[in-house]
Formats: structure tokens, C-alpha cells, sequence
């Protein structure tokens, strides 16, 4: 820590000590309960849209009184009369206090000590300004928390990200940006759920705690069952449940839930994250791409009028048909090195590899070599709305192989801005081959942990799972798109942080 930061760390210890004192001493001396009997009867936001039409000779004769609470964020002391900016969760509105409406004793001893931040209730009537500003002239006034802590600076805001991550209370009551950001989340998850029940789609649940954690490899967080005497794992997915439950006789389903990846953090990553799988039987990977975008186009509509979004400086109309390209096809357009007969030729792929300096392994086959160029080199440059297909059965150990080229599978990937938003396909549905799946999976334990036989969906596959489509999308990572967010931290309320030292 530099002398500089080490001097403002000082004078905030300084600053929080002092007013601590203050309010401590205020509540003692006046015997404050913290009471809970002051209702508003309206937000802030409402009296400015609903009382801003009339004139002040107007509002001067119509004589409307109103109860608000809510923080104070500005005081402006002057005398014998006060101004004060009130802030709700909808807004700001001006109090105007004068010693003749509330007192004097009540105006010296308790309102001029009262400090920026303090939650207040005020009655009070509603007139205008000579500058024409809404304002509620106070007749009653009372405190209903007193703060021990100074908030962050009113014209800057809390500045420092890792603080906004840690004390999001601070970065809600500091900066607007963050509770809009956070009411379009809440929006966008809104509409999901709408969309998909308006496409008949039923709402379920699965285990969060399970005893194979399945549907994706990855390393789970593990848990112990104290009645059981057993680990077990919070989900990393809910597909396995989720496709029983198309087994048992659901043909159209869907669950927003929570995940966890014991995995690392990163700015398109957290441990604990949100998505939507969803599944629908009789159909295949096309139906859900098509789903897909037409989700894309009703969020969009719903939240903003309109199917264009500005995301890193760059803006991205969603009104037009997405892309769809294979794989391999992708790797061409984007890598003008390689040519079409190297595409099939491993020992000339990993040539280039290594010529591009890019992290392979000897032990790859072709496939799983082109998979790793994709990623390295072409998922970062997609920009638009893009569908990429066929996928490596390797890479893919629960989706359906194509009728003609049995080592690919009817999966796809959609990627926006360099992001993978949703992952879909065809459900394996071949009890036979999925266990040589899991089989192959779990055959190298030793050097991949995170890959468990799952006997139980075995068996359940042998009742015969219907042609069935899935996706799961990245909720997360949509709200960083529609919000212009680079990092996912700045989406998730509470984001898992490192131990502050």
C-alpha cells in the first residue's frame, strides 16, 4: 500500500470513529427506539410525474399533503431554513425544512444533527420552487435510522470496483447505475420465464445437492451428508434430472436455477452462476436454435424497444438471422493459414498450432485438436450472433451423433461478442451408446477426476427417452451483453470474491 492510500485509509478509520461517537451519543441522550410507524403513502418518483403537470398557484390551492421515507443524500443548511434531497428506491425529491414548520427546538436539536445518509420519514405538502422544482415543504418529520458509518462521497460515488463488489450496499446507496443494472436483471429473468411459458414450457426443479454431480465435467464442490455419512455435490448442472422428467412423460420443461463449478474465476466466470436448461421432446438441435432466437428478439423487445445493443464499443443488431457456421468451416474463415485439406490432416494442424504458439497436447486426436484451435483462435472474433455447429462426439458425451458423419454430433454452440452464451443439442438417447460414453469417460479417473458414472440415469435412459432437444443458456452472461457489462461480477449481486487482505 502506497503512503498516499495508506493517509486516505487513516482518515476514513478517522472519520468512521468520529461519527460513531456522534450517533451513539444522539441515540443515548435521546432514548432513539428505531421505530417502525411511519408509512409512506407515495415514492418519490411518483410525485414528481404526477404533480410536475400543475402550476404553482395550482398546487398552492389544491393543498396535497404527502408521507415519504427514505435517505438523506444532500443537506444544505441555511439558517432558519433547510433544503434536503430525499432519496426511495424510485428516485430523489427536494424537502424543503423551516424552523417555523417544525419547530425550533425540534429544527436545532435533532434535524441540524442529523447526517447524509440518516433514513427519515416526512409529511409534508407538495408545492414548487421559484426554479420550478417539485418539492415537499415539511410539516413532520422524524428519524427512523440513524447511520454509524459515512456513505461514499454523494458526486462521486463508490468509485473503487472490488468495493462495489464487496459492500454492494455501499455501491447500491452510492450509485444509480448499479440498482438500474440490477432492475434490468431482474427484468430480463422476468421475460425469460414469460417467454417460455408462453411457448407452453413447464416450470421445474431439480436437486441442488445430488449424489453424482452429471450433465457437464467439471469439478464439483463436495459436501457431507451428516445423516447419510456420504459426500455428495452441489449440481454443476440440471440436465440428467431434467431429462428423466422428459422420460416420465414432460414434454416441454424448463428450470432457472443455480449452478456451482468449483472451477476458476474469471471476468465470464463465477463459482456460483445462473442459467436456464431447457428441453422438448420430438424435436431436435435446429428447433432450439431457432428457440433461441426468438428468445434473444422478445427479451430485447420487451426490455428496450428495440433488437440493438451496445456492447465494448461495439453495436450489434439482433433483428437480423443469426449465423450459423460449422466448426470447421469457422476455423477456415478465421484462419486464413489453414487450408481446406489441412483441416483434415492432423499432423499439419499441429504444425500450425505450434507455428500460432498455441497450448496443445500430443495426445489429442483431430478432433479434439480443432476444437482447442477454435477456441484459441476463432471464439474471440465472433461478434455477431453466431450458431456454430458439429461438434466432436469426444467433446460431446450427451448429444446425438449426425446420421452421416457418426464422429460428429447435432450440438452447437452460441457465441456474442467472443462470449459462449448457450450450449444445445440433440439428446443422446441410446442407452448403449451413452454408457460407452460414460464408460470412456470414466476410464482415465485417475487423470480427469470430475467424470462419474451415472448408473441410475442409465437405467433410466432404458424406458426410452423420446427424441428430445436441449439447451442451457447462460443467464449471467445475457445480462452482461444487455447491460453492457464486461465483467460478471458487475451482474451478480454478491459475486464470490477472494478473502480481503
Amino acid at each position: 500500500m502506497n503512503k498516499k492510500n495508506k493517509i486516505k485509509k487513516k482518515n476514513i478509520k478517522s472519520e468512521t470513529k468520529k461519527m460513531k461517537e456522534k450517533s451513539i451519543k444522539y441515540i443515548l441522550k435521546n432514548n432513539f427506539n428505531y421505530p417502525n410507524n411511519f408509512t409512506p403513502d407515495i415514492k418519490c418518483k411518483e410525485i414528481k410525474e404526477k404533480y410536475n403537470i400543475y402550476t404553482r398557484e395550482q398546487l398552492k390551492k389544491k393543498n396535497i399533503n404527502k408521507k415519504v421515507c427514505g435517505r438523506i443524500i444532500n443537506i444544505r443548511i441555511m439558517g432558519k431554513a433547510s433544503f434536503c434531497i430525499l432519496k426511495d428506491f424510485s428516485g430523489k425529491i427536494q424537502i424543503y425544512i423551516s424552523k417555523k414548520n417544525i419547530k425550533k427546538k425540534f429544527y436545532d436539536n435533532h434535524f441540524k444533527k442529523w447526517d447524509l445518509g440518516d433514513i427519515i420519514g416526512v409529511y409534508g405538502k407538495i408545492f414548487k420552487t421559484n426554479t420550478k422544482e417539485i418539492t415537499i415543504k415539511c410539516k413532520k418529520l422524524k428519524l427512523l435510522n440513524k447511520i454509524f458509518r459515512p456513505i461514499p462521497n454523494r458526486f462521486y460515488g463508490l468509485i473503487d470496483k472490488e468495493k462495489c463488489y464487496r459492500r454492494r450496499h455501499l455501491d447500491l446507496i452510492s450509485n444509480e447505475a448499479s440498482i438500474k443494472k440490477f432492475v434490468i436483471r431482474s427484468k430480463i429473468i422476468f421475460f425469460i420465464r414469460k417467454f417460455f411459458h408462453q411457448k407452453k414450457f413447464i416450470e421445474v426443479e431439480t436437486p441442488i445437492i445430488q449424489n453424482i454431480p452429471g450433465g457437464a465435467s467439471a469439478k464439483p464442490f463436495i459436501t457431507y451428508y451428516n445423516s447419510f455419512k456420504k459426500n455428495m455435490y452441489l449440481r454443476i448442472s440440471p440436465e440428467l434430472y431434467l431429462k428423466k422428467l422428459i422420460i416420465g412423460g414432460f414434454e416441454k420443461i424448463f428450470e432457472i436455477n443455480k449452478s456451482f463449478r468449483n472451477e476458476g474465476i474469471s471476468k465470464k466466470h463465477n463459482p456460483e452462476f445462473t442459467m436456464i436448461e431447457a428441453y422438448s421432446a420430438y424435436s431436435n438441435y435446429e428447433y432450439m436454435m431457432k428457440l433461441i432466437e426468438n428468445l434473444f428478439k422478445y427479451i430485447l423487445k420487451k426490455i428496450q424497444k428495440n433488437y440493438v445493443i451496445k456492447y465494448k464499443n461495439l453495436k450489434i443488431n439482433f433483428k437480423k438471422k443469426f449465423n450459423i457456421i460449422t466448426m470447421n468451416k469457422s476455423i477456415l474463415k478465421f484462419n486464413k493459414d489453414i487450408k481446406n485439406s489441412d483441416i483434415k490432416d492432423i499432423k499439419k494442424l499441429k504444425k500450425i498450432a505450434q507455428k500460432k504458439k498455441l497450448i496443445i497436447k500430443k495426445k489429442w486426436n483431430l478432433e479434439k485438436l480443432k476444437v482447442k484451435i477454435f477456441e484459441q483462435t476463432v471464439e474471440k472474433n465472433i461478434i455477431y450472433p453466431t450458431f456454430i455447429t458439429h461438434y466432436p462426439v469426444e467433446t460431446s458425451p450427451l448429444a446425438k451423433r449426425m446420421k452421416k458423419k457418426k464422429y460428429l454430433t447435432e450440438r452447437f454452440e452460441l457465441f456474442i461478442s467472443g462470449m459462449e452464451i448457450s450450449n444445445g443439442f440433440s439428446e443422446l438417447n441410446n442407452p448403449i451408446d451413452q454408457k460407452k460414453r460414460f464408460k470412456k469417460q470414466i476410464k482415465n479417473k485417475k487423470k480427469n477426476k470430475n467424470n462419474f458414472y451415472d448408473k441410475e440415469y442409465i437405467n433410466a435412459l432404458e424406458y426410452g427417452l423420446p427424441p428430445t432437444s436441449g439447451i442451457g443458456i447462460g443467464i449471467d452472461r445475457i445480462i452482461m451483453l444487455l447491460t453492457n457489462s464486461k465483467n460478471i461480477r458487475d451482474v451478480i449481486l454478491f459475486p464470490t470474491l477472494k478473502d480481503n487482505v
